[in-house]
């Protein structure tokens, strides 16, 4: 029987891009093709600036999940009310996430979306598609509601992404030292042009996961 490798499940609220503020589960799974995860592994991941742990199964009802047993807890984690709402994250999310998968989301009343580097074709039935590329990286996945690029990456310049079929574009500046360059390059880039939208980590000035 196939098992899912989960880090951590658990609700909150979006942070970023255009359901910012929405509440939601957040599915994360393990893995990822750009980085290992491991910090000794970092200077030679095709993603160096990742802030998110997605290595092993011990997080917040991190484990192995059949299709049934994932879908259940990600539904038992929905305090009620609203439309529930599953965002599955990662790492790299559609190495594992499939159409079974989402159908079981479905049965549950749950709208499913994805975030995603775009590496990987995504399976039928998803309700949102956020791309959020990383240079280096050839994007296959080049239609969805969303693309919401970390800013600045040298070899990932907006201007490469925007004959791509999405509703949304977004740039998000780089968590990094810089951060404060990082935002203002951000918000005069969208000031000029105006295609694109500026998205805020709001999760991290809330402090909420």
């Amino acid at each position: 029987m196939e098992q899912y490798k989960v880090k951590e499940a658990f609700f909150t609220l979006q942070g970023e891009g255009a359901h910012s503020g929405r509440p939601a589960v957040f599915c994360r799974f393990t893995g990822c093709n750009l980085w290992s995860g491991r910090e000794e592994d970092r200077h030679k991941a095709i993603c160096q600036f990742c802030d998110t742990d997605f290595w092993g199964t011990d997080g917040q009802n991190g484990g192995r999940y059949t299709i049934e047993e994932l879908a259940d807890l990600v539904a038992s984690l929905w305090p009620g009310g609203g439309q529930p709402y599953v965002v599955c994250t990662g790492g790299e999310p559609l190495l594992q996430l499939d159409e079974p998968l989402i159908e079981a989301f479905h049965a549950r009343n749950f709208e499913v979306a994805v975030e995603t580097n775009g590496t990987k074709p995504a399976p039928a039935g998803l309700d949102w598609i956020c791309v959020s590329p990383k240079a280096g990286t050839d994007i296959v996945l080049t239609k969805g509601d969303e693309l919401k690029l970390v800013h600045p990456q040298p070899g990932a310049e907006p201007e490469r992404y925007v004959d791509l079929d999405f509703t949304h574009f977004y740039l998000q500046p780089m968590d990094s030292p810089q951060q404060e360059k990082n935002t203002e390059a951000c918000l005069q880039y969208c000031m000029k042009h105006p295609q694109w939208s500026l998205s805020l980590q709001t999760h991290k000035m809330l402090n909420i996961d």
